[in-house]
């Protein structure tokens, strides 16, 4: 999609549709009265038959609104009036778009960002008019063999900017809005797609074909046979009972000084997860397609740090394999010796996601990383816990943590802070290994983060379960690209370019 930052008034500029905000108390925006007054009170008639209550995120498209030059207009509600922050701007911005994309309208003029919004300049607005245009616009229809709807027409939105000195700030906020979106819809992709596509030679192949295009972006595999020879036997354990090899992806940016310490991020991309031997039950196994959402979100983000060609150095490292139940899987008491020389006692092969990462958490610091950020789609508990708006967060060190949770207060793809500590950990015992791979049924999200943490004693380390946001259930089936918007904001902002 294409943006561009305009100055003018509603009730002239010519465009398919101009987009206008209406408040729920029935004040009309700006903009609003600008038609408002030119079209005999087309707006306010509406609000007063009801025909409109400016409920946030809901839209009304009005054909050839008598008075303006628009051949269309879009109200839009933006909730409470004083109220309007990031949140619900950007809701309600997402609505439009996604109101437009069934019309024949080919472009549009969005004087939302006309409105005071909490704690939201020029730059933040442009950002997120961005990200929730491309967000509404995505469509997954590549394995359907005809298309229930065409694709839309709609594919240019200017945004209102008070003078031209905003109109620069507006175009960087486009600029990492729309990378940001790409790396998230990369994700959102690969996630989407079925187990029997995505597989994890497939995954690498992606990730492959990402490195193609983008020149500094460098990607290596490490195959099955280098995984014996490193020892990363509690990563094969888990893709043991497959027929697809595991692989161990590496996608490396070196945007920044040679000497600066990377940031390393890993993935858990478990392509297919039937729970092993500890098999799943049926209802919903569908979705264990996106149990590697977590891989697929780092090579999300390395995409938008390609794409933006960010001053840092990033690792991505992506752990995938396929969790199948077989004669030659692990069994609920096998014992497997990690990479990091650790033994562990698998009392639940449906616990296998700590598994490919630890062996990848102990890779990961062959490039002494000044920081490593694992995502995974890990825990049920978390689920429970969070539910399904918020990332749970655990970390080893407080002023990492604290960088994410601000990175995803900014970019609206918040995580919440969770505890670890020895308490937790002593839940891990095991009579017959160094610790288990469970620790029972309390607090299963922080004992899960506790299990890593053993890998990552020294380094400065967090941990996303992202199990509750990773993608959607019901009619909405399908992945959401989370956490792509928090890490690029945390890369973006150490970077020192947001």
């Amino acid at each position: 999609m294409d943006f561009t930052a305009k100055t003018g008034s509603a009730a002239t500029v010519r465009t398919d549709c101009a987009i206008v905000g209406v408040y729920k108390d029935g004040r009309l925006s700006a903009a609003a009265m600008e038609i408002d007054a030119v079209s005999d009170k087309l707006v306010s008639g509406l609000v007063k038959s009801g025909d409109f209550r400016g409920q946030a995120g809901a839209t009304l498209l009005v054909h050839k609104p008598a008075g303006a030059s628009a051949k269309r207009l879009l109200l839009v509600g933006l909730g409470e009036a004083g109220k309007l922050d990031l949140k619900g701007w950007r809701k309600a911005h997402g609505a439009a778009v996604k109101a437009l994309l069934g019309t024949g309208a080919k472009e549009a003029f969005s004087f939302l960002s006309s409105e005071t919004v909490a704690d939201a300049d020029t730059y933040t607005l442009a950002r997120h008019a961005a990200e929730a245009a491309e967000e509404a616009a995505y469509r997954f229809d590549e394995l359907k063999s005809s298309l229930d709807t065409p694709p839309p027409v709609f594919g240019k939105l200017a945004m209102w900017v008070a003078d031209r000195k905003s109109q620069s700030a507006a175009s960087t906020g486009f600029k990492h809005g729309q990378a940001v979106a790409e790396g998230q819809s990369l994700a959102r992709r690969l996630g989407n797609l079925p187990g029997n596509v995505c597989t994890p030679t497939y995954l690498a192949a992606a990730a492959k074909k990402l490195a193609a295009a983008h020149q500094g972006l460098k990607i290596s595999v490490v195959e099955q046979a280098q995984m014996k020879k490193l020892g990363m036997n509690a990563l094969l354990s888990v893709a043991q009972g497959s027929r697809q090899p595991p692989k161990l992806i590496v996608l490396e940016w070196r945007g920044g000084p040679k000497q600066k310490a990377p940031v390393a991020l890993v993935g858990k991309a478990i392509t297919f997860d039937t729970g092993g031997i500890s098999i799943k039950p049926a209802p919903a196994m569908d979705e264990m397609k996106f149990d590697m959402c977590g891989g697929a979100s780092v090579i999300g983000t390395m995409a938008t740090v390609a794409r933006l060609n960010l001053p840092i150095n990033v690792v991505g490292l992506v752990p995938a394999a396929e969790n199948m139940p077989d004669g030659l899987a692990s069994r609920p008491g096998d014992i497997v010796k990690t990479m990091s020389g650790q033994t562990v006692e698998i009392l639940n092969t449906d616990a296998e996601g700590r598994l490919i990462l630890c062996d990848a958490l102990t890779y990961s610091r062959r490039y002494k990383p000044s920081a490593v950020i694992d995502i995974a789609t890990l825990t049920g508990a978390c689920v429970i816990a969070l539910g399904h708006h918020l990332s749970g967060l655990m970390s080893s060190d407080d002023m990492l943590a604290n960088e994410l949770l601000r990175a995803g207060i900014d970019a609206e793809d918040r995580a919440w802070h969770l505890p670890i500590g020895p308490d937790y950990d002593e839940q891990l015992k095991s009579n017959f290994a160094d610790f288990a791979n469970v620790a029972g049924r309390d607090a299963g999200a922080v004992t899960a983060a506790c299990f890593l943490n053993r890998f990552t004693r020294d380094l400065s380390w967090a941990h996303l379960d992202i199990a509750g946001t990773a993608w959607k259930t019901g009619q909405a089936k399908g992945a959401t690209g989370r956490p792509v918007p928090l890490l690029s904001q945390f890369l973006m902002s150490r970077a020192g370019v947001a």
